[in-house]
């Protein structure tokens, strides 16, 4: 499986601007974690102006259905977004199998 890299901008306002969001953002990383599809997640700070999430799945259609489902793109707090393949070098041993 590959890794992919989701990379949201965000607007300026973001962090005052998540909250009414944040619970369903947050309960759809959850599933997708759950999934075994999400790896990492959280917001780039100093400036707080973009996030990263790092999925691992056979093709990028799982980070990009989040994107596309995201409340926060759908809500327009996240400006642009891009899904690029990634290419782990070093530290990218086989995860555990999730139960």
């Amino acid at each position: 499986m590959a890794y992919y890299a989701l990379f949201y901008d965000v607007v300026d306002d973001f962090v005052a601007r998540r909250a009414a969001y944040r619970d369903e953002h947050l309960r759809l990383a959850r599933e997708s974690q759950g999934r075994g599809e999400l790896v990492l997640a959280g917001a780039l700070a100093d400036p707080a102006d973009g996030a990263l999430i790092i999925f691992q799945a056979e093709s990028a259609a799982p980070a990009e259905a989040f994107a596309r489902n995201d409340p926060y793109v759908q809500n327009g707090l996240v400006t642009h977004w891009t899904v690029r393949n990634w290419t782990v070098v070093v530290g990218n041993k086989p995860r555990d199998p999730y139960i």
